[in-house]
């Protein structure tokens, strides 16, 4: 079985680095006997290169991105890059990274619901909160998700936030929803493991009501697990694809 190679960004939160473990131990117990590894970008160990030189032959590498940006665009094909220079007997294939997708959508309501979130509950907004990011095209898929939830739920409304380089903030997204009525705030999550920017999140909502529903990181949620899989199956087939062509 071609070896699974997971990447994530890395944080200097070490709670970062576990709940990435924790979502590659998940992944290997649905499919026992997976050879999977886990990787990092930067800040955490072990680095992707690091982890990339022990290796021989094809390999996959699944970027444990919630959207195509900067990292997905840039970094990680960088990374790849310089490892396969330095270890010629090395062929890698970037599979397409986590989102946009349905299975994360289910993630994050269930680690809202987890929260106490009811989807039929008319006094609440809940901000879906993200890491933002310079390319707007990013930022409008989050915005699109929270605008669905919108439409679809029983809430006063939906909107997406960001912790940096996008707007609204949160302040801004919880003055909109309680426009829209909303006596309660929520905050769904839109990013797959603890850090300082989920943490600025939940602080700033927290600050503006101490009542305020938190829900957890995407993390090891067995949907985001089964996504990783059908990320490196989809890169299996282009394999193939490539060998019969």
């Amino acid at each position: 079985m071609i070896p699974l190679v997971a990447v994530a960004h890395g944080s200097r939160d070490p709670r970062s680095a576990a709940t990435i473990t924790a979502l590659v131990d998940v992944v290997k117990a649905l499919r026992p006997g997976m050879d999977a590894r886990v990787s990092f970008m930067d800040l955490s160990a072990p680095r992707l290169g690091d982890v990339l030189a022990g290796l021989r032959g094809p390999v996959v590498v699944v970027p444990l991105l919630l959207g195509r940006a900067y990292h997905a665009k840039v970094d990680v094909p960088a990374l790849v890059r310089e490892a396969s220079l330095r270890n010629p007997r090395l062929s890698v294939t970037v599979s397409d990274v986590l989102g946009p997708s349905s299975w994360l959508e289910s993630a994050a309501l269930r680690r809202l619901n987890t929260a106490g979130a009811a989807f039929d509950d008319s006094s609440l907004g809940v901000v879906l909160a993200g890491a933002g990011s310079s390319d707007a095209r990013a930022n409008a898929r989050v915005a699109a998700i929270a605008e669905r939830w919108s439409v679809q739920s029983g809430w006063s409304g939906a909107v997406a936030a960001f912790a940096a380089s996008a707007t609204p903030d949160v302040p801004t997204a919880v003055a909109a929803l309680r426009e829209r009525g909303a006596s309660r705030i929520a905050v769904a999550s839109w990013f797959l493991a603890p850090g300082l920017l989920p943490d600025r999140v939940y602080e700033a909502a927290l600050a503006l009501d101490p009542h305020a529903l938190i829900a957890e990181p995407l993390g090891a949620d067995p949907g985001v697990a089964e996504l990783v899989l059908h990320r490196y199956d989809e890169a299996l087939q282009g394999l193939d694809l490539e060998r019969t062509g």
